[in-house]
């Protein structure tokens, strides 16, 4: 089998190529077969008000593409451009790793993956900002 599984809990949303689903009472599973799938899970959706961060800035970006809201074209330029800001400031090997992940995906034009890179710095980034605002 290929393409991507989807573990949903019972009543999770998920945004797929624009349409919200919402899971039944049980836990479930789905393959999604269809490469270049937008999909996003409404429980990791980032609000606008909650994009104060360097980091949450660019996974919003990620996923107002994942959800239509705006075309990769757009997207990809201010996302190498804060990608490469954030690799000047984050230079631990797992958050380098994560950056070049997240840039590959950009260039390769999967906002998915972008996503899901960066996500991975998200407690980093809440650990250095609590630091700084003490």
């Amino acid at each position: 089998m290929t393409g991507l599984v989807l573990k949903l809990g019972p009543n999770e949303r998920v945004l797929i190529n624009g349409a919200v689903i919402e899971n039944g009472n049980r836990r479930s599973r789905l393959n999604i077969m269809t490469p270049g799938a937008n999909i996003l899970r409404l429980r990791d959706a980032i609000h606008p008000e909650q994009t104060g961060t360097p980091v949450r800035r660019l996974c919003y970006i990620a996923q107002l593409v994942l959800s239509g809201d705006t075309d990769l074209d757009t997207a990809r330029p201010q996302l190498l451009k804060g990608i490469d800001q954030v690799a000047q400031a984050l230079l631990d090997p797992v958050s380098q790793v994560a950056l070049s992940d997240a840039r590959r995906a950009a260039e390769d034009g999967q906002a998915y993956y972008v996503l899901k890179s960066l996500r991975k710095l998200l407690p980093t980034e809440d650990v250095l900002l609590k630091g700084v605002s003490q």
